[in-house]
């Protein structure tokens, strides 16, 4: 049976890659006491039920865990199992964006500042990030990104040299995506906000799309635009990068951007058969 340990640092994607694990078929278990460990793989190993695995979520709030880890895992082994460790992190000051974002307290210190929490939790975990093996950065990676990865390492289907892409659409006035490689802003184009006719609708809309892209601005725009990305991006690929993010923006995320990564995804796709489209504020920018 197939038993993983997800650990690492708080606010860098573990949550995510169980859900994802869940949704593959694990039986995934979240802040189990250590000590449990091995009863718990034993319990799973004698079910009726099939799972393709058993994922163990153990992070800086179990306080035992990094007392008692390494027994545990001696445990597990010496029964015959082997454990796979995988060890998610960030950049520190994607972790306190990301914290910021969500108000959520950091389990390391309540009377501490954010920074100082993120440190003591990397001293905390330093010996087991020895021991991961794996360790997944999740600093350029959206949601998406990182569930696609997660689903690639345990289905063993990871390549080498395929590169993801992720053309969004966004609103500047909801922030830049964090995970951006290439930011464009489309704010210069007319827009169909001021339609009354047409604000109520998305890019999607066959209206506003026709009223975006029949311009001769977008036009023009578009004939520069495309072969740029066509140059850059398998100058991305020689390089190694495993996903890309195009990141097209306007002003609320709704009309301009939509229509134009609508169209600058059909155009990459001809080429690059994994081209995701996402509009990220295409709800929000009504409002």
């Amino acid at each position: 049976m197939r038993i993983i340990v997800i650990t690492g640092m708080s606010g860098s994607g573990k949550s995510t890659a169980v859900r994802a694990l869940e949704d593959e078929g694990y039986y995934c278990i979240d802040n189990l006491p250590v000590r449990l460990f091995k009863r718990f793989v034993d319990l799973i190993g004698k079910s009726d039920e099939h799972f393709k695995g058993v994922v163990l979520v153990a992070d800086i709030r179990g306080r035992e865990f990094f007392k008692g880890y390494k027994a545990a895992f001696h445990k597990i082994t010496d029964a015959g199992h082997s454990i796979e460790i995988f060890f998610f992190d960030a950049l520190d000051e994607i972790l306190i964006r990301r914290f910021s974002e969500t108000r959520r307290r950091h389990p390391a210190d309540e009377r501490c500042s954010i920074p100082d929490a993120i440190h003591i939790e990397r001293e905390r975990l330093y010996a087991l990030r020895q021991l991961a093996t794996r360790v997944i950065d999740t600093s350029e990676f959206s949601v998406h990104q990182l569930k696609e990865l997660i689903l690639k390492i345990v289905r063993g289907d990871e390549k080498e040299n395929q590169m993801v892409i992720e053309v969004q659409s966004f609103g500047f006035k909801y922030g830049v995506p964090l995970e951006s490689s290439i930011v464009m802003d489309v704010r210069f184009l007319p827009n169909p906000f001021f339609l009354p006719e047409l604000k109520m609708s998305s890019g999607l809309n066959d209206q506003v799309r026709d009223y975006v892209l029949d311009n001769v601005l977008a036009a023009q725009f578009m004939d520069y635009f495309f072969p740029l990305l066509d140059m850059l991006l398998p100058a991305h690929l020689d390089e190694g990068k495993a996903y890309l993010t195009i990141s097209i923006g306007c002003t609320g995320g709704r009309h301009r951007s939509v229509a134009i990564a609508e169209a600058t995804g059909m155009h990459l796709q001809e080429m690059w058969p994994s081209v995701r489209i996402i509009h990220r504020d295409i709800e929000k920018g009504i409002k």
